[in-house]
């Protein structure tokens, strides 16, 4: 089997395209088609739906891929392991949840970047449980997500705990919320809140389910700022983190919501399937720089 017919139909799936796939490789679309044909031929089966758009593996292509990738990576890391300097060089896709993107892509990418300069990134940005999916089934190689307190990451997974993340709740002052408020005063209103898979969101739907108390998202809206801007004029409660609502422009048209007994947070995870090969040292190197900026003020959600 050529591996160059397996790089060029793994690049195909992971692009979508033929188009995406001659771009990655450096080849025209003919070169990319004959060598995804090339390998069907050898595999005896269709590999791609050619009615689908973007392009999709068929079911055989489907663990073709699983199987190529895995391939690839072992030539990847026997390439690094007998390189004389040792240089780790090849792609890292790794995935990040919104929460976690501000963070994770400000000190800890620029650490990995000078670490491994040779290494090729490549970012995905999802909320956690698509995420979770895609590490699970080898489409990408680590994730930074966030999980509800309690949930435990997949046993196939090596899970990275890098410890829990609290927010503040926040909301207009002219909806009223009770001073000091209790949850059963949280029920009664509108909440402000990411789309569903959101950890936090999770979470908080937990804790009005086991309190036997309705839950209402009046507003569900993609985007920090456009989520602040909607509690900032009275649509519901929100969360935030306390660093983000210190920088936020809305900060002054919306007040904290206390309630002792609710406090919102999730804990957060750096996820990849073992063993994590020539990227062992990348994924360290992450983790311990995401890790770090954690300990600080972060970002509002996202």
């Amino acid at each position: 089997m050529n591996i160059h017919d397996l790089e060029a139909f793994v690049a195909v799936v992971e692009t979508g395209s033929i188009v995406g796939a001659s771009a990655r490789l450096n080849l025209t679309q003919p070169g990319v088609t004959r060598r995804v044909q090339n390998l069907e031929e050898q595999l005896a089966t269709p590999l791609l739906d050619r009615q689908s758009k973007p392009l999709k593996p068929t079911a055989s292509g489907r663990e073709a891929y699983e199987h190529g990738r895995r391939v690839l990576r072992s030539l990847e890391d026997l390439k690094a392991g007998v390189s004389p300097a040792g240089e780790v060089k090849g792609e890292f896709r790794l995935g990040i949840m919104p929460y976690l993107s501000t963070s994770a892509l400000s000190e800890p990418l620029d650490s990995l970047r000078a670490a491994f300069p040779q290494l090729t990134l490549r970012i995905t940005s999802s909320l956690s449980p698509r995420l979770v999916e895609q590490v699970l089934h080898s489409e990408i190689d680590a994730v930074a997500v966030c999980l509800a307190e309690g949930v435990a990451p997949p046993p196939e997974l090596v899970g990275e705990d890098l410890g829990v993340q609290a927010v503040l709740l926040v909301a207009s002052p002219s909806l009223g919320v009770p001073k000091p408020a209790e949850l059963n005063d949280l029920a009664r209103y509108p909440w402000v809140l990411n789309e569903t898979g959101c950890g936090f969101r999770a979470f908080i739907r937990h804790r009005f389910e086991v309190a036997r108390l309705p839950f209402h998202v009046g507003v569900e809206a993609q985007g920090a700022d456009l989520r602040m801007s909607l509690v900032a004029r009275g649509h519901g409660i929100g969360v935030v983190t306390l660093g983000a609502l210190a920088s936020s422009q809305w900060r002054d048209a919306v007040e904290v919501v206390d309630c002792p007994g609710f406090k919102p947070q999730v804990r957060c995870w750096l996820l990849h399937r073992p063993p994590a090969g020539r990227l062992a040292r990348p994924i360290a190197v992450f983790r311990d720089a995401l890790a770090e900026a954690l300990k600080g003020p972060m970002p509002l959600m996202s």
